[in-house]
């Protein structure tokens, strides 16, 4: 089963040399310490700016795109910049045998001709510590009677702490081999339609082979917006539906790149295991891929 959280990815660059300086947060687990290093290297946003459930602040413009792709919202209506194979299903049922979008691109005119889709996406509302609550349930307990209990849990407070009507869905995660249990609080907007993307010569260039490599030669982007109905609430599709204002987007800067400036990647990875213990690390390096390890192959562990 997949697991989405909202991690904070740091790499700078730096002149003559480069390398990178990395970690990965949740944004409410980022410590002092670590921003304050991220500020040495140039960082200008405050941490409220960073993540605040009280007011707006840069997680509400990182959202969930379909069923697992970060999305980013880039203006106050609602357009969303998410990858090329994110679309690709998408641009795909568009598609039709006069109108081929996926071979030959499309790139909407105006906002009438944005083309309705069955993508949804997720906005994140907030993060809620319910680590006691599991873990006290699972006092005394151990091996499969220890899992059964824990799912049963996670299962009844995603359940308690949803709400339908709302289009409001939690999701509970096991975070550092179930020593602290998060619940993910999100808000599912249904009308979402088609924008732009490139031709699939240049969005799919290289294939799914290229996907996890680097350096990559594609244009690998579609361009959606999300709708909401008129109070700003999630709505289905419906033609009086209404571009979303966002509580924050992030404003494009056509400014080139300069050496040694600030980068940060904010988004929803599929899991990792970056904070493996050196038991797991042992696992890893001398049963799971002794092979990859001889040929000096670097081993990015995934759950």
């Amino acid at each position: 089963m997949k697991k989405f959280l909202l991690t904070i990815v740091l790499a700078v660059s730096f002149f003559f040399k480069s390398f990178a300086d990395e970690g990965m947060w949740l944004p409410m687990l980022l410590g002092q310490q670590v921003y304050a290093d991220m500020v040495k290297k140039g960082l200008t946003l405050s941490k409220d700016q960073l993540y605040n459930i009280n007011k707006p602040s840069l997680k509400d413009a990182i959202l969930i795109f379909g069923g697992g792709c970060t999305g980013e919202i880039v203006s106050n209506q609602g357009l969303i910049f998410t990858n090329h194979h994110c679309g690709y299903d998408a641009i795909a049922s568009a598609s039709t045998v006069d109108n081929n979008y996926l071979q030959n691109g499309f790139y909407a005119k105006n906002k009438g001709e944005e083309i309705p889709t069955n993508i949804s996406v997720q906005f994140l509302l907030r993060i809620d510590e319910v680590t006691k609550e599991v873990l006290d349930s699972l006092i005394g307990l151990s091996g499969t009677e220890r899992v059964k209990k824990q799912n049963a849990v996670m299962a009844a407070i995603n359940k308690r702490m949803s709400d339908p009507d709302q289009n409001i869905e939690v999701k509970v995660n096991s975070l550092f081999k179930g020593n602290q249990f998060l619940a993910f609080v999100y808000q599912r907007y249904t009308d979402v339609r088609l924008v732009g993307a490139p031709a699939e010569s240049v969005g799919k260039f290289g294939g799914d082979t290229d996907n996890w490599e680097w350096p990559r030669h594609t244009g690998d982007f579609s361009v959606f917006r999300v709708y909401s109905n008129t109070d700003g609430k999630p709505a289905k599709y419906a033609e009086s539906n209404i571009p979303l204002k966002p509580k924050w987007y992030l404003p494009i800067s056509l400014k080139p790149l300069k050496d040694g400036e600030f980068s940060m990647i904010w988004g929803y990875p599929g899991g990792t295991n970056r904070y493996e213990s050196s038991y797991g690390i042992k696992l890893a390096t001398d049963i799971n891929n002794p092979t990859l390890v001889k040929l000096g192959c670097k081993i990015e562990i995934y759950v």
